[in-house]
């Protein structure tokens, strides 16, 4: 079988598939140091452009979002035949009446923030100020890379020979196929988007189940390391982030086991997004090696991958998809999700019934500590950010633990997921927030304790 094997490629399909592996490892989950902040290549790509046409970005996310929204209210009542028989565009424009309620209200949102003609509450650099002159400066530039370049990821063979090396340990332990441990390392390492985006592209494709997806998008999509470290920096306690970011992968590990055997996630059903199942490729023939078969698997990939203009056609449309999909939505649910942190008490009031949990744990200043245990779910640096006035090192370290361990925010990762293909409803990511939440809280107060 060996023989067979080794005959049926040339040096030429082991090379397509390891040198754009390589490359795609390199951009994606190879941290690095720049101006002394760790970072990735994607990243860095993406702040650089960012910093190069700050200026210009609001104006061009402002004209896409407002033809996101006009464009989906035209084919709504039209039904031109230019967007109709294009699969892209019909994919981008045809939407159900929640989604261009949601578009027209992120255009409105947009708008009114961009010529700064709306009252404060909307305007203010905290709210819609925020979600508009920096979550989407950063974010049109990380889709713009990110969608070029992640077929370096997916389309070469590296999703098939890591999958099959790590499905015995996935399956059983996450109930995930191996290939989404490479979703979950872009995450740790690099940005919970990119983690989203490349979850959203699998389950497209048909890698994924329903189940899979959101498991993958609701559990792994983490925290980057360095925003890790810069929420641990808020809190005054960056001299720990070696014992804090070990509690927050221990957290993570927990998490990943239980959430997914727990409502809603449990259950979702291993059905396939438009019936575009792929092939399983965990079962290993006989004959073969875990590392032989994935190989195997790995070239055929290769072989079989699209050429340039494949590769950059794809590269457009995931990015058109990003921009023109993702975008309304996060303003849209970003800036509602400011606005009721900002300017009412709701918050504060949802986290009353964790006063008693905080006090059980023995957290000191359990009363201002329960305000950001749910405040994180409109914008995951929030927490820090009220909690960095608290006196206790104690409190301060479980609020910036728990906060990066919750994963699920309305102004970002949340928002994308909302904007995507994944099947995850605003109020099941909300359950699933409050379980990592549940989840993160003991563990955390526990290390608390035994550093303080």
């Amino acid at each position: 079988m060996d023989t067979e094997f080794k005959d049926r490629f040339s040096m030429g399909d082991y090379l397509r598939f390891i040198i754009p592996s390589i490359i795609g490892i390199l951009l994606f989950m190879f941290p690095f140091k720049h101006e002394g902040e760790t970072t990735i290549a994607v990243a860095l790509f993406a702040s650089l452009l960012s910093d190069l046409i700050k200026d210009q970005i609001p104006l061009i996310v402002t004209i896409i979002i407002s033809i996101t929204a006009i464009g989906s209210i035209i084919y709504k009542v039209f039904k031109p035949s230019f967007i109709k028989d294009n699969k892209t565009l019909k994919g981008i424009f045809d939407v159900n009446m929640f989604w261009l309620i949601t578009r027209i209200v992120g255009m409105a949102f947009a708008i009114i923030v961009f010529f700064n003609v709306g009252p404060k509450w909307i305007t203010s650099e905290d709210i819609g100020g925020l979600i508009l002159y920096d979550l989407l400066i950063t974010l049109f530039t990380i889709f713009l890379f990110a969608g070029f370049l992640l077929p370096f990821l997916t389309d070469f063979g590296l999703l098939e020979f890591v999958g099959t090396l790590v499905t015995k340990f996935m399956r059983p332990v996450f109930l995930l196929p191996g290939r989404s441990s490479i979703d979950c390392i872009a995450s740790w390492v690099g940005d919970g988007t990119i983690g989203v985006t490349l979850t959203n592209k699998q389950y497209e494709e048909g890698y994924y189940t329903q189940r899979e997806a959101s498991v993958v998008a609701t559990t792994f999509s983490a925290v980057s390391i360095t925003f890790s470290l810069v929420v641990l920096s808020q809190v005054g306690l960056g001299h720990l982030f070696g014992h804090y970011y070990l509690t927050v992968i221990i957290i993570g590990i927990v998490a990943g086991i239980i959430v997914p055997r727990i409502p809603p996630l449990s259950r979702k059903p291993d059905s396939y997004y438009g019936g575009a199942q792929k092939k399983s490729t965990e079962e290993i023939p006989e004959g073969y090696t875990s590392v032989s078969w994935g190989t195997n698997l790995a070239l055929i990939k290769a072989r079989d991958s699209g050429d340039v203009k494949q590769f950059i056609k794809n590269g457009m449309a995931t990015v058109l998809d990003m921009w023109l999909g993702v975008m309304p939505v996060i303003m849209a649910f970003g800036t509602l999700a400011l606005i009721i942190a900002e300017a009412t008490p709701i918050f504060q009031w949802l986290g009353m019934p964790f006063i008693p949990l905080l006090k059980l744990f023995r957290i000191p200043y359990a009363v201002e500590a329960s305000q950001t245990m749910i405040i994180g779910f409109a914008d995951m640096f929030l927490p820090s950010v009220i909690g960095s006035n608290i006196p206790s090192d104690l409190t301060r370290f479980v609020i910036a633990g728990v906060s990066v361990s919750q994963l699920i925010y309305l102004s970002e990762v949340g928002a994308v997921i909302l904007g995507s293909k994944i099947p995850v409803s605003l109020g099941e990511m909300f359950i699933i927030f409050i379980e990592r939440t549940l989840i993160a809280l003991p563990i955390m107060a526990i290390a608390g304790h035994i550093l303080f």
